[in-house]
């Protein structure tokens, strides 16, 4: 399981317990941790696309570099 997965399970539990909690408190106690751990799972996501993204165009840069030095 990825970081972005597992960031995703634990905001389910979170709304989980929203969900039975009886105090208005703890709902939305576990409300906002769920957006937290949601926002996580998003933040997380975006880095590993930003870091793919940033690998690829390394590689296509070092290989125009070698393509112009011949």
């Amino acid at each position: 399981m990825d970081t972005t997965d597992r960031f995703l399970r634990f905001a389910a539990e979170c709304e989980a317990m929203a969900k039975i909690s009886p105090s208005r408190e703890n709902k939305i106690f576990w409300n906002g941790l769920a957006q937290r751990w949601l926002r996580c799972a998003q933040l997380t996501e975006k880095l590993d696309s930003d870091l793919q993204s940033f690998g690829l165009k390394r590689r296509q840069a070092r290989s125009h570099m070698r393509s112009m030095a011949h």
